[in-house]
């Protein structure tokens, strides 16, 4: 399964060793996932790691880069797309373009307020929420 993590993700993983976000990365390997993020979101991330705290950096480098192949943000899409936050846009465009089957973001009001849970075929979730789906599924 292919599941592209916006910055919001990569951040939280690379910020708490306990939450959602760090497990699914974690757990990506043994449950066959394939990590996928653009170039934008690990520039983002990058640039904002020394505000997630002061092991974010050292983590990041450890745990979260190593698991993720990055992509190049794709800005075109063969499909029309109505999404009012510009800068989110080339995420779900990347996302898209990179036939995942789930985008992860912790950004609800962004994403889901205006997306909703799923957008041609690909589910929208949080970490958590992915999880719980996939627990329920009896995938995990």
């Amino acid at each position: 399964m292919r599941l592209f993590l916006d910055t919001s993700v990569l951040l939280a993983a690379a910020g708490s060793g306990r939450g959602a976000s760090r497990f699914v990365i974690s757990e990506a390997a043994a449950q066959g996932w394939v990590l996928i993020s653009a170039d934008y979101c690990e520039e983002e991330a990058r640039r904002n790691l020394p505000k997630v705290g002061a092991s974010a950096e050292a983590t990041w480098r450890k745990i979260v880069s190593p698991a993720l192949e990055f992509t190049a943000v794709r800005l075109a899409l063969d499909k029309p797309l109505v999404f009012p936050k510009a800068k989110d846009r080339p995420v779900v465009i990347s996302a898209l373009a990179a036939r995942c089957e789930w985008l992860l973001t912790l950004d609800e009001t962004d994403f889901h307020g205006n997306l909703g849970r799923e957008i041609y075929g690909m589910g929208i979730a949080t970490p958590g929420q992915f999880l719980i789906e996939q627990r329920q599924l009896g995938r995990i």
